[in-house]
């Protein structure tokens, strides 16, 4: 019987690197209940419930006790959709967004460009709308002489009856 002589050192760090692995694994591939989706992809309960309700997220299946059960897939189309309402698109291009995604091949980057160039035209008009309204804030503002004369006599007040 030969005699194999292991390096402590190695062998210790062998078994950690797969420990970490395991672990690593294990949490990724774990189904989750919707109250840990919500905690990892930052969407609470409400938000899960009602996009799946708008069909934008689909939980992968049902526990034995009810429990709507979802996988990592899930998460990472909680996510996305999380990160494409941050970027102020609504459910609907979210909807398209979500199509393009789960069948790249059948759309080209053009049908996502076209939206978000959309969106940008959106927010530039809201630029200019929310700029004209500051505008006409200052007035309001510098109309009136903000003292601590009555009211009966406010220009804002009389501004906005009128």
């Amino acid at each position: 019987m030969q005699s194999v002589s292991l390096d402590t050192k190695k062998a210790l760090t062998f078994e950690y690197t797969l420990r970490f692995i395991l672990v690593d694994i294990e949490e990724v591939y774990t189904d989750m209940k919707i109250g840990e989706l919500s905690k990892k992809s930052g969407l609470s309960a409400h938000t899960l419930r009602y996009y799946e309700k708008q069909g934008l997220i689909t939980a992968a299946g049902r526990s034995e006790s009810n429990y709507r059960i979802y996988t990592a897939d899930d998460l990472d189309t909680a996510k996305f959709v999380k990160r494409s309402r941050e970027m102020g698109f609504s459910l609907d291009e979210v909807e398209v967004f979500l199509s393009i995604r789960a069948d790249k091949p059948a759309h080209i980057c053009a049908d996502a460009k076209l939206i978000t160039d959309s969106k940008i035209a959106d927010v530039q008009q809201k630029i200019i709308d929310l700029q004209q309204l500051l505008g006409a804030l200052h007035k309001l503002s510098d109309a009136c002489c903000g003292g601590n004369e009555s009211a009966e006599l406010c220009s804002i007040i009389d501004a906005l009856d009128s």
